[in-house]
């Protein structure tokens, strides 16, 4: 069992799936550090606004900081129902790139071991988007389980089977776009 374990989180049903598999690796005395990075873009984009540039700078600082705060959020809801059950369980949000940010984080913390869940993509969607999971296992600052990421298949309330996509964005990302 470890004392400290690195679980990334985007926000998604997929990714905390990685979650399970985290609390039986901790030990009893240990913590699980939640990840949630915001990935936002280098440039700012104006073309959606007719405002001058130094109030689409505020605009768009305060939409990242709407999205920080949305993750935090999450991430607190989170670390409560973990508590609730006897874990010791922290939140960290940062932004930047996912797997930068993961690495840096893994190290700075001294972590035993990461876990992450997939989002399976594939071919083209792969190619455009690339593959956190895969930058950080390049990398590895120390041991990473990778959880496959399965679509969980709901019952819509018209009796029909509905599968959920298994996410649009980048795997451990938040994507923060404005428009």
């Amino acid at each position: 069992m470890l004392k400290h374990v690195l679980v990334t989180l985007d926000g998604s049903e997929l990714s905390e799936q990685a979650l399970q598999y985290a609390e039986n690796l901790v030990t009893p005395d240990g913590k699980l550090t939640l990840l949630s990075v915001v990935d936002v873009p280098d440039m700012q984009v104006y073309s959606m606004y007719d405002l001058p540039l130094i109030v689409q700078e505020m605009d768009y600082d305060h939409f990242v900081n709407k999205v920080e705060s949305s993750m935090r959020e999450y991430l607190n809801g989170i670390v409560a129902s973990l508590q609730r059950r006897g874990l010791q369980a922290v939140p960290l949000v940062t932004t930047g790139d996912p797997a930068k940010m993961i690495i840096e984080q893994a190290e700075k913390l001294s972590v035993d071991t990461i876990v992450m869940c997939t989002h399976g993509r594939s071919g083209l969607s792969r190619w455009l988007f690339g593959s956190v999971t895969q930058k950080v296992l390049n990398t590895m600052p120390c041991p990473v389980l990778v959880i496959p990421g399965t679509v969980v298949k709901k019952e819509s309330t018209r009796g029909t089977v509905e599968s959920s996509v298994a996410g649009d964005t980048p795997a451990n990302t938040t994507s923060a776009v404005p428009v």
